[in-house]
């Protein structure tokens, strides 16, 4: 069973979730400290083995975890916040389980993701989840070049050491004015939600941003740049300052936003001519 965490205030516990690490005869916990400090908090009193259930041990665990839900025993797989297997452990236990024919349900709860959509102003109808960007400026603006025409709603994890850096990274691939919410310390004391354009947001990152984040970007219109090509030689010269070769640059783009590489290469050789 996949249990929804709080991702903040302990109050947001469900019945459910109390009674549900109270019978479970294993719980596999993304941090045992902060699972065993969450129960102090909700008063439950734990009578099933406790085991750690993280990134670097998930690929050894789960085998045994599977094991023990063979054996007919009940498995609660709890992260530090949130829905398990939603950027944290958990997907790799369900999709085994599936496999070997196992039922498998979850305790809803709690969820940064929805939270932070709903709370954003911005287009709820459509929208996709992409996780945490990479932390390679080279490998983050690639993956911002594929999401550049994407015209659902698009929600991010991101670190406060890196959220500076990855909305100016937004603004170069996206534009100066596209809407986006930065949502920090959901449910907690000091939640804050900021709204603007990327370039007015990635102003006030820069002094420094401290808790969680969950940042919300409002998706291209249905005439995106795509059709810009000032935007691709942009997209090609932040490829360049991240080390690509000129070549390698064009093909990013191209594939990124679904324009043939001639005409990419073209308006490079224009914007050069211009200079």
């Amino acid at each position: 069973m996949l249990v929804a965490a709080p991702i903040g205030n302990p109050q947001d516990a469900s019945a459910r979730l109390v009674s549900t690490l109270a019978q479970a005869d294993v719980i596999a916990a993304e941090d045992t400290r902060r699972f065993k400090r969450l129960c102090s908090d909700l008063g439950v009193e734990i009578s099933g083995r406790v085991v750690s259930y993280f990134e670097a041990n998930e690929v050894e665990r789960t085998p045994q975890l599977l094991d023990d839900l063979q054996q007919g025993a009940t498995v609660a797989v709890i992260t530090d916040a949130g829905m398990p297997s939603v950027s944290d452990p958990g997907y790799r236990l369900v999709s085994a389980a599936v496999d070997a024919g196992i039922p498998v349900t979850a305790t809803p709860g709690p969820s940064a993701v929805l939270m932070a959509l709903a709370l954003s102003g911005l287009p709820s109808d459509r929208f996709c989840f992409e996780g945490f960007l990479p932390r390679k400026s080279g490998e983050r603006a690639k993956a911002l070049a594929a999401l550049s025409s994407e015209v659902r709603t698009m929600i991010f994890f991101e670190a406060p050491h890196r959220l500076a850096a990855s909305l100016a990274a937004m603004q170069a691939s996206f534009g100066d004015d596209r809407l986006v919410a930065v949502c920090r310390e959901l449910t907690k004391t000091y939640e804050e939600i900021r709204r603007g354009t990327l370039t007015e947001l990635e102003q006030w990152a820069a002094e420094g941003v401290k808790g969680e984040i969950t940042v919300v970007v409002h998706g291209a219109s249905p005439s995106p740049a795509i059709h810009d090509p000032a935007q691709w030689v942009s997209l090609v010269q932040e490829f360049q300052e991240s080390g690509m070769s000129r070549k390698d640059a064009i093909a990013e783009v191209s594939e990124g936003l679904g324009v043939r590489k001639r005409e990419v290469f073209d308006a490079v050789v224009a914007a050069r001519a211009k200079a």
